[in-house]
């Protein structure tokens, strides 16, 4: 097994222990996982203060809700980031604002300052996943991550394309279905 692929199991493991109520499986996600969330939530609040105050209500629903995880649909960073990116939309939209029509670079996730959130950029899967989106069609790769990494809904991504719709929907889903397969591969 590579070591990739044991991390992300461990993490999933970590995440069934606080499903039944583990604390220090619920210390041990944080400590792995919250530079990562935080990056994330900074990136789409662009407010250091929000980004903590979401931080914190991802991981007060990690602790009520870590039994809805499910190891055979994503795996637990996948899962946590869904989480974060829904939480952080969610702030946008009590703020009356949209998501950031800047468009999102992988690179900008995540804190500059030296720590974790650094060397989980340099990790083998940060480089897997900017691989395969380099592979996707350059209007289809950046709809993805504009949808995914910086909150923007289908209906301004068409719109700032110049696209109907459905075609903006197409583009993510074949995008994302590529991405499956070449994350798996």
């Amino acid at each position: 097994m590579s070591p990739l692929a044991n991390e992300r199991d461990e993490l999933s493991e970590v995440l069934v222990q606080v499903a039944i109520g583990n604390q220090s499986a619920f210390a041990e996600l944080y400590r792995r996982t919250a530079a990562k969330l935080f990056g994330v939530c900074l990136r789409m609040l662009a407010d250091h203060g929000e980004a903590e105050e979401v931080l914190q209500e991802i991981y007060t629903t990690v602790w009520r809700r870590a039994e809805s995880f499910d190891a055979g649909r994503a795996s637990a960073i996948t899962w946590l980031m869904a989480l974060a990116r829904n939480k952080a939309i969610d702030r946008l939209r009590q703020r009356h604002e949209h998501p950031s029509s800047r468009s999102a670079d992988l690179d900008d996730l995540v804190d500059e300052q030296p720590g974790p959130a650094t060397q989980a950029e340099a990790t083998q899967e940060h480089r897997r996943l900017w691989e395969c989106l380099q592979a996707l069609e350059p209007r289809q790769r950046q709809s993805v991550r504009e949808a995914f990494f910086a909150g923007a809904t289908y209906s301004e991504l068409a719109a700032r394309c110049h696209v109907p719709l459905g075609t903006m929907k197409s583009w993510i889903r074949r995008g994302l279905l590529q991405l499956r397969t070449c994350l798996d591969t």
